[in-house]
């Protein structure tokens, strides 16, 4: 238990059975009335973001989440297989809890897996990944009619926008909250 006082970016809570973490918080303090704090919440399961007010002071259930270092080790079928890179145990995750985070993930990767009660809530990409591009027309000089970005499918199927002077086989760091282009990768 804690208290609204408590409220952390990052936090889960735990709200009429269902597990929220909390995205972003405010406590405001109005001139009259009582002090209240304004959130929002996504939902840890489904994803789905929703704004909630609380009463300052009030207590509020919070969720143990155990976050883990692991390594995307391989696919299973319908399932991704994470090794932990402390005792190598390996952990089975469905492609429907993986989501989004499938489109930019490659075998070795590094990722965060979240644990609830011994099940897996979500799993965290870094904020950017180095993907070589497998797919994309040649850039044409001076075509500027699709503002200087052509579309390119990534080693991992991923298609996303990339200047005109990347070709293929060259390597990129993408945004995985947004998928989009940062920057070229020369080693």
């Amino acid at each position: 238990m804690a208290t609204t006082n408590d409220l952390r970016n990052g936090l889960v809570l735990n709200i009429e059975g269902q597990l929220w973490q909390v995205v972003e918080f405010q406590h405001v303090k109005p001139g009259k009335g009582p002090a209240f704090v304004r959130t929002k919440l996504k939902n840890v399961l489904s994803g789905k973001t929703v704004d909630r007010t609380f009463n300052a002071g009030l207590k509020v259930e919070t969720a143990t989440v155990d976050r883990r270092d692991m390594q995307f080790s391989y696919r299973d079928g319908e399932d991704f297989v994470f090794m932990d890179v402390k005792d190598y145990e390996q952990v089975p995750v469905s492609a429907a809890t993986v989501g989004e985070a499938a489109t930019y993930m490659l075998e070795g990767q590094d990722v965060i897996v979240a644990f609830h009660e011994d099940s897996v809530l979500f799993v965290e990409l870094p904020a950017s990944v180095v993907l070589t591009i497998s797919h994309t027309e040649p850039g044409l000089q001076g075509d500027r009619s699709s503002a200087g970005t052509k579309p390119a499918t990534l080693e991992t199927g991923a298609e996303i926008q990339v200047p005109l002077f990347l070709n293929e086989g060259d390597r990129v760091k993408v945004d995985t909250r947004t998928g989009d282009y940062l920057s070229r990768v020369t080693d």
